[in-house]
């Protein structure tokens, strides 16, 4: 499936922090759709990451939209910072809140695109009463926390089941994808709905190429022929333990890699 051109959301904590507005530049440049912001709050994944202060500079600093993703417990007590910026996408895990409705509400309020986070053990049924009220889905396809992690298995399915559902109840809903977005399951993840591609070490950041490169070649990737599998690549990735990280800025990697 090719619903037409692919969305950017380059994860901002894969970036070289120490040249953080170089890299901007380029993805001005380049028109980059989106900066995807991983906050990480040690509670709800065991990782720490990027804060408020974080997300208020980067958006001084730019026009390119955020893409605000909360993996954080108390996500309600900090709606007003992370949605301060009106037009961010802002994404939550909803088993974490008591009302995931009301959540999606108030980012709405806020002026925000409302966001769900689906953990890779989320199940499409648990969701549907939540749809009504959100504007785009972040389909994780790895296990939230840590960069640099192998894709689940069963992950490339649930981004069709998901986009499936969604194009026969609620077309206008946008499917993000978050988790192994590597050269190699690109093509696999767009023939199956993906909309949008939340890009980290495993392409955008690799670093035998020039960050310009890697952005010119993201945009001519084309879809896999319908069936294609990446059962080899998991099966690889799984031998070799898992895919090792290359953020620069270290915030997500996988402990001990």
């Amino acid at each position: 499936m090719n619903r037409g051109r692919i969305e950017l959301a380059p994860s901002v904590m894969c970036a070289d922090f120490l040249h953080l507005a170089d890299t901007l530049r380029v993805f001005e440049a380049h028109r980059i759709e989106y900066l995807h912001v991983d906050i990480m709050d040690g509670h709800y994944v065991p990782n720490f990451t990027l804060g408020t202060r974080f997300c208020r500079v980067l958006g001084e600093g730019t026009a390119i939209p955020l893409d605000i993703h909360l993996m954080i417990e108390n996500v309600d007590q900090y709606l007003p910072e992370f949605c301060a910026r009106k037009g961010s996408m802002v994404s939550f895990h909803p088993e974490v809140v008591w009302h995931p409705l009301r959540t999606l509400q108030a980012i709405r309020a806020f002026g925000c695109r409302a966001g769900l986070s689906i953990d890779p053990a989320m199940t499409l049924d648990t969701v549907k009463p939540l749809l009504p009220e959100t504007d785009f889905l972040c389909m994780m396809t790895v296990n939230p926390g840590y960069a640099g992690q192998p894709l689940v298995a069963g992950g490339l399915e649930r981004i069709a089941e998901f986009r499936d559902f969604l194009d026969r109840n609620y077309p206008h809903i946008r499917l993000e994808v978050d988790g192994n977005v590597s050269w190699r399951n690109i093509p696999l993840m767009i023939e199956r709905g993906a909309e949008i591609l939340v890009c980290g070490s495993s392409s955008l950041f690799d670093p035998a190429h020039p960050l310009a490169e890697n952005i010119v070649r993201l945009r001519e990737i084309p879809a896999a022929p319908p069936g294609a599998d990446s059962s080899p690549e998991i099966t690889r990735r799984l031998r070799s333990g898992g895919a090792r990280s290359r953020c620069r800025s270290g915030a997500g990697r996988v402990p001990g890699r």
